[in-house]
């Protein structure tokens, strides 16, 4: 068994508030495990308000196919949310 984690930086240069701030990140906490079957919460950076962290997890037996569902999910937010542009992300397996 394999556990695909991807940590994703977004940069959210314009928000000035926690409350919106949390606008975003909920609205794609809750539709990432919807469209790709993965567990997602914030991780770090809570209180910033122009900075979100967000992990996601999955798990499997293909390294391959988790690394592309990883793949398709972050590209999915670069997409969908064009608002909160990513500044980092990685991929580690366990």
């Amino acid at each position: 068994m394999l556990v695909a984690t991807c940590v994703v930086e977004m940069s959210l240069d314009g928000v000035y508030s926690l409350k919106e701030k949390r606008s975003i990140v909920k609205s794609i906490l809750a539709r990432l495990p919807n469209q790709f079957n993965v567990a997602v919460a914030e991780v770090d950076h809570q209180d910033v308000w122009q900075t979100a962290v967000i992990g996601l997890v999955t798990v499997g037996n293909d390294a391959g196919y988790l690394h592309a569902l990883l793949e398709k999910a972050v590209a999915w937010i670069e997409q969908a949310r064009p608002d909160a542009p990513i500044v980092h992300y990685e991929i580690e397996f366990r």
